[in-house]
């Protein structure tokens, strides 16, 4: 007996909700969970459908298009939230909703103290889990990255110290990066008149302002140590900081060793030997000391450029003769 059309109509709607329903598992299986976990980066601006692709390629997601429809149709596309993440697969929706402010992005704050050395920042770096020894390849030769007033091939001394958070993943470019944006900010056009004044250049300026700050005992010390080394400089007078002596040396400056010829070092950074500032910074100064350069302290309450200084008894000994400098030694020392 021949089925009448109510009998194909109902086959074909059981048809119909069968492929929906197959449909709907298949998208549903799509979008669920996968078992899999990965640490990735979600760029700053990046699309849903970026984004998709990159869950897709860490295996957190089955196909990115699933993925990035219901992150459009949701609303959710709009607030994704950049940074790095340690993510399951734990389907779609769960996956939304980390990226939407459900988890915070992995970080590393870290504090880098004025006057250590661009290796001893890699150290720290390395130690958080960044990539501190391409970090330090990076400052030694930066390539595009360096700017225009660094006269040198190293960037050492331009690393701002400062408390950074970086992200989890945050490349060496980034990380040099945010050093140097953080320098230039103290490179306002007030600083520039100041240096045009004392007739130095920023590389003359913070290669001094490093010394300063190695040499200084306390920040108040910073800007008569300053006011002998411009005074020193004007008369061309060496320097004579033992701060860049170990710095040529590569030595802890209490490891300093006059017997053994330590301040004979034949080096431009030697300022016992070499006459005028060394080829660049000596470590990372910070606001204080940069400041002092531009601020110092040159004469005593008579007027006569200080000349000579030396710390002992926990204070420093400012002198604008040497006669007078060799009897605070005597008295002092």
């Amino acid at each position: 007996m021949p089925e009448g059309p109510r009998a194909w109509l109902w086959r074909g709607l059981v048809g119909l909700f069968l492929t929906f329903f197959l449909l709907l598992l298949y998208a549903l299986w799509l979008l669920g969970p996968t078992g899999k976990e990965a640490t990735l980066r979600i760029p700053k601006g990046a699309t849903a459908q970026e984004v998709a692709r990159l869950l897709e390629g860490a295996g957190l997601v089955r196909s990115a298009y699933p993925f990035a429809a219901y992150l459009r149709f949701s609303g959710k596309a709009g607030r994704l939230v950049p940074g790095a993440y340690r993510l399951k697969g734990e389907g779609a929706f769960r996956l939304a909703r980390a990226l939407t402010g459900g988890v915070k992005p992995l970080t590393v704050t870290l504090t880098f103290p004025e006057g250590l050395r661009a290796q001893d920042y890699a150290q720290r770096l390395e130690g958080a889990g960044l990539p501190g020894e391409a970090f330090l390849g990076l400052v030694e030769d930066p390539g595009p990255l360096k700017p225009p007033f660094v006269e040198g091939r190293s960037l050492e001394g331009y690393l701002f110290p400062a408390t950074y958070t970086f992200d989890h993943l945050s490349t060496p470019e980034e990380l040099v990066r945010a050093m140097l944006e953080r320098f230039e900010k103290e490179l306002t056009l007030e600083v520039e008149r100041a240096l045009k004044d004392l007739g130095l250049s920023v590389h003359a300026w913070v290669t001094l302002a490093s010394i300063v700050q190695l040499e200084a005992g306390a920040e108040a010390e910073m800007p008569y140590i300053a006011g002998v080394f411009l005074n020193r400089l004007e008369r061309g007078m060496p320097l004579q900081a033992d701060p860049t002596v170990a710095y040529a040396l590569n030595k802890p400056l209490p490891a300093l060793d006059r017997g053994a010829g330590d301040f004979a070092v034949d080096s431009p950074y030697n300022t016992y030997r070499y006459p005028g500032l060394p080829p660049g910074p000596i470590a990372n100064p910070g606001r204080a000391a940069l400041q002092a350069v531009l601020n110092p302290k040159r004469q005593d309450e008579q007027g006569r450029p200080y000349l000579y200084f030396f710390h002992a008894r926990g204070r420093i000994f400012l002198n604008a003769d040497f006669e007078g400098h060799l009897q605070d030694l005597a008295r002092h020392r």
